[in-house]
């Protein structure tokens, strides 16, 4: 992913400097420096267990009387929407090598989070918000509640450090490396952040009484259970640590 000219730069050099063989087989090319054995098949354990997730919720939301929830239909199937765009916004995002992929994702990844994954956390937490002020209900009484609102605090802190370090080549925070130092904090914090949204959706699912009460207990445990815990195994065997350099 560009952070910056100067990595754009090294990135290039990598590319054959005949322009015929260039432009000979680039995909192929970029499949094999970018990927690593097991990358695809982690790949589609995260992405089909984000999506186990966001069937299971729907289901269990819609065949038990949606219309009767009020605003709190919206909270859990938003909530993991969101995730499931979340996700495929980092898998589609690691690993990328060379200009061509750093873009393509670049683009994919923004795509993912401010126009499906950020709208829908948004709304799905306002939806939470105004169901507890209609039932005249307390809130944060739950460590999915207190998780669930740092979780989405951090987004929004999260989407300023990586649009700020990309955007006008990063010239919200100096350009150039300054940028990319900041690039490097954007991605160890999304890889802290991952955990703590996976178990929010996990505890939202699994112990709530609405988790209790609608989903039968081997689905509840196959979608808030085991699949967010493949998620996150998942998405981590595909990190790069080395494109972080702290040390």
């Amino acid at each position: 992913m560009p952070s910056s000219s100067e990595e754009q730069a090294e990135d290039y050099e990598l590319l054959p400097s005949d322009p015929q063989k260039a432009n000979t087989g680039v995909e192929e090319q970029l499949e094999m420096s970018t990927g690593r054995r097991g990358d695809s098949v982690a790949r589609y354990a995260a992405l089909s267990a984000s999506a186990i997730t966001v069937v299971v919720t729907w289901f269990a939301l819609l065949t038990n009387s949606p219309t009767q929830v009020g605003y709190f239909l919206l909270h859990p199937t938003l909530e993991s929407l969101a995730m499931l765009a979340f996700v495929y916004g980092i898998i589609t995002l690691q690993p990328t090598s060379h200009p061509k992929a750093k873009i393509a994702g670049l683009s994919r990844h923004q795509s993912a989070i401010l126009f499906l994954g950020f709208p829908a956390l948004l709304v799905g937490t306002l939806a939470i918000v105004m169901s507890k002020i209609e039932l005249e209900k307390r809130h944060f009484r739950s460590w999915h509640s207190v998780f669930g609102i740092t979780a989405a605090a951090w987004v929004v802190i999260q989407i300023c450090l990586g649009g700020g370090s990309v955007w006008y080549n990063g010239k919200a925070f100096g350009g150039g490396m300054k940028a990319k130092q900041v690039w490097k904090y954007h991605r160890l914090s999304g890889y802290l952040l991952l955990p703590l949204l996976l178990l929010t959706v996990g505890l939202g699912g699994a112990l709530s009484h609405w988790g209790e009460k609608n989903v039968f207990l081997p689905f509840r445990l196959l979608a808030f259970v085991v699949s967010p815990t493949v998620c996150l195994i998942a998405v981590l065997s595909r990190m790069r640590s080395s494109k972080m350099k702290f040390f």
